[in-house]
C-alpha cells in the first residue's frame, strides 16, 4: 500500500481504525471518547480491567500491542514511563516491537510523558521504517481526559501533525505543534518543572503567613493582587478549605500525584543533565518532591502543603 494510502483515512474513506495501547486513568478516557466520535478502536492493556471497561465501551480488546495494531491506520499510546514506551514499539531486543509489525504509512502518537531523548530515539527507529511518529504527550489531568479537553503539546513533522490534529481534536482542546520529534516531551517537562516550582512556593508563602497569624485565604487574596500571582493561586490553591473543589479541599485526593510530579521533576532534571543547562529551582522542587513522596506520592501534588503544615494532611 503506497505510503499516502495510511494517511488518515481506512480503505473505505471513513475514520481510520485505532490501536489504543495503555489505558490507565488518562488512556481510558481518552479511548472512550474516540469510540464516542465515531471511531473503530481495537484497545490493548495488561490490566484486564481496564480492557473490559473499553469492550463495553465498544472497542475489541487484543492480546498484544501487535495484535491491536493489525489493520489499523493509526496507534495512540499512553504509556507509564520510557521503559514502557521502548519495550512497546522497539521490542526487549530493539529489534522485535511493534514497530516492525506496522506497515509503512502508519501514524504513531505516543501521549506517555518520557524523557525527550527516549521520544528521539523511538522516532528515528519509526522513521527509517517509514512510519510517522509524533511525540504528544498532555496537559489536564484525568478530568480533562474525561472531558475531552486535554492540551497536546505535539513534537513531530508538520505532515505528521496535520494528520493527527483531527484525533487529538476528540480528545483535547488546545493542540500545539512545539516543533521536531522530542520538542512535545521537552516543553512538557518545562511546564510542569514550573508548576512544581511555583506549588512548592506557593505553600511555602502561605504557611509563612499561616505560621504568622494571617488568614490563608486572606493571604491568598492578597497575592492573588499582587505580584506574587500565580496559577496555583488561581485555581489550585494548596491551603485547605481555602478554594473549593481543588484536592487540598478533599483529603489531596484526585488531581495530580505528587508521585507524577516528581517523575516529571526528574525528566527535567535529566534533559537538564543531558544538555548541560542549570536549573537550581528546578532540582531543589525535585528535592522536595522526593522526599515527600516517600509517604505522600498517591495524594496530588498540592498536598506539598504538609511538608511545611503537617497537620493539612491528617
Amino acid at each position: 500500500m503506497d505510503i499516502n494510502d495510511r494517511n488518515a483515512t481506512d480503505k473505505d474513506g471513513d475514520k481510520p481504525k485505532i490501536a489504543f495501547i495503555g489505558l490507565g486513568n488518562m488512556g481510558a478516557p481518552m479511548a472512550e471518547n474516540l469510540l464516542k466520535a465515531g471511531y473503530t478502536l481495537s484497545v490493548y492493556d495488561l490490566s484486564q480491567a481496564a480492557t473490559e471497561r473499553l469492550q463495553q465501551a465498544g472497542a475489541s480488546v487484543a492480546s498484544s500491542p501487535i495484535e491491536a495494531a493489525r489493520n489499523a491506520q493509526v496507534v495512540i499510546s499512553m504509556l507509564p514511563a520510557g521503559k514502557h514506551v521502548h519495550s512497546v514499539y522497539l521490542g526487549e531486543n530493539g529489534s522485535n516491537g511493534l514497530l516492525t509489525a506496522l506497515p509503512k504509512g502508519t501514524l504513531v502518537i505516543d501521549s506517555s510523558t518520557i524523557a525527550a531523548a527516549d521520544a528521539v530515539k523511538v522516532a528515528a527507529a519509526a522513521s527509517q521504517l517509514g512510519i510517522d511518529f509524533l511525540d504528544a504527550p498532555v496537559s489536564g489531568g484525568t478530568g480533562g481526559a474525561i472531558a475531552g479537553s486535554l492540551t497536546f503539546i505535539v513534537g513531530g513533522s508538520d505532515e505528521a501533525f496535520a494528520k493527527a490534529q483531527p484525533i487529538l481534536a476528540v480528545m483535547g482542546k488546545n493542540i500545539f505543534h512545539a516543533g521536531d520529534q522530542g520538542a512535545g516531551q521537552v516543553a512538557k517537562i518545562c511546564n510542569n518543572m514550573l508548576l512544581g516550582i511555583l506549588m512548592a512556593g506557593t505553600a511555602e508563602a502561605i504557611n509563612l503567613g499561616v505560621k504568622n497569624g494571617l488568614d490563608p485565604k486572606v493571604l491568598s487574596d492578597i497575592m492573588l493582587q499582587s505580584s506574587g500571582r500565580n496559577w496555583t493561586l488561581e485555581v489550585y490553591n494548596p491551603y485547605p478549605q481555602v478554594m473549593e473543589n481543588v484536592p487540598s479541599s478533599n483529603g489531596y485526593q484526585g488531581g495530580f500525584m505528587s508521585k507524577l510530579m516528581q517523575k516529571d521533576l526528574n525528566l527535567a532534571m535529566q534533559t537538564a543533565q543531558d544538555t548541560n543547562v542549570e536549573t537550581p529551582m528546578g532540582a531543589k522542587a525535585a528535592e522536595l518532591y522526593e522526599a515527600h513522596t516517600v509517604e505522600n506520592g498517591d495524594k496530588d501534588f498540592s498536598s506539598i502543603m504538609g511538608r511545611h503544615d503537617h497537620s493539612v494532611l491528617f
